[in-house]
């Protein structure tokens, strides 16, 4: 079994993009979302427009995986359609390209390490270091990993972290944030305004409130669960933290396609340089990617996920704030 830099090696022949399929499935998916976004907004009866509503939140969440991907450069590199289109969509989706890709390349550098600052992911410290926080640290710590701070994620991650705080922080530096802020409530007001409260909780709000909760769980859960491994940074590397720091989500083939194939986590780690489309194929074709943790939507492992809180460094596992 090939581990470290060769392991790491072997994921290259999988980084080749298909161009056609990439172009093929970016404008399949944003054909079905502006086909069903827009079937939200005609007088079908209260079922057909919430089915859709739906639809919509799930298109999202693919498109979102689409748009991640051009930004780890792994598809449509050096297309000017491309980069305006993305750019567009990354505005639009409250998840501007000068803070996402900053934010999600640090993650991917720092995957599973322990820290309080939380760039790009969620904060984890180890029990140890909790104990030396003063009663406000730890409450932030403790809100920052709250399941309402996770589910919210739309106005916590999406609308205050990606937007409001990085623009305050660096207005220059983020002015498209402030273009995404600026739209998003522009639009919010104007279909209030012309098309009444129910059109804009069914077509607006609860598509994205929907989506950015579907995302900011899988991220969270795909790296926090109980048998995830944490690691001072002297004792970190990078194919460690893909292997056991990351999960294989596991779920229907529909919901892998809806979620653009971010379900198999650890091989997106292992190379983020792999297409969305060929991360099931590297998995199925490299057996060291095979003997992996797995997650799901099961509710009961959902819950479970929510109460890990701290890394126990004696135990080496994560643990609920009740075994403290």
């Amino acid at each position: 079994m090939r581990t470290g830099k060769e392991l790491i090696l072997a994921t290259k022949p999988f980084t080749i993009e298909n161009r056609l399929r990439s172009w093929y499935e970016t404008i399949l998916t944003l054909t079905l979302l502006i086909v069903s976004l827009g079937a939200t907004f005609i007088q079908l009866p209260l079922a057909f427009r919430l089915f859709f509503s739906l639809t919509t939140a799930l298109l999202y969440v693919r498109m979102f995986v689409i748009y991640h991907d051009y930004q780890h450069h792994a598809i449509l590199q050096k297309s000017k359609t491309a980069s305006r289109l993305m750019k567009a969509f990354g505005i639009y989706i409250l998840a501007p390209q000068t803070i996402w890709k900053r934010s999600h390349d640090f993650h991917h550098n720092h995957n599973s390490k322990l820290t309080i600052n939380g760039i790009g992911s969620y904060p984890t410290i180890s029990k140890k270091r909790f104990l030396c926080l003063t009663k406000t640290e730890r409450k932030i710590y403790l809100l920052n990993r709250h399941p309402l701070v996770i589910i919210f994620g739309y106005f916590t991650l999406f609308f205050y972290w990606l937007n409001i705080r990085s623009f305050i922080q660096s207005p220059r530096k983020h002015i498209d944030s402030l273009v995404a802020i600026v739209l998003h409530v522009s639009i919010s007001v104007l279909i209030i305004y012309y098309l009444g409260v129910v059109t804009f909780f069914i077509s607006w709000f609860s598509p994205f409130f929907i989506s950015f909760a579907l995302g900011s769980y899988l991220f969270y859960c795909q790296h926090n669960f109980p048998a995830a491994q944490f690691r001072e940074n002297p004792d970190w590397k990078y194919d460690s933290a893909a292997m056991y720091s990351t999960s294989f989500m596991s779920m229907p083939r529909w919901m892998h396609w809806f979620t653009g194939q971010i379900g198999y986590h650890h091989v997106h780690h292992m190379n983020s340089r792999i297409p969305f489309y060929s991360l099931r194929k590297t998995m199925a074709s490299m057996p060291e990617l095979q003997s992996v943790v797995k997650t799901s939507w099961n509710p009961i492992e959902i819950w479970r996920c929510f109460q890990l809180k701290l890394w126990d460094d004696e135990r080496k596992r994560m643990i609920r704030l009740s075994e403290l």
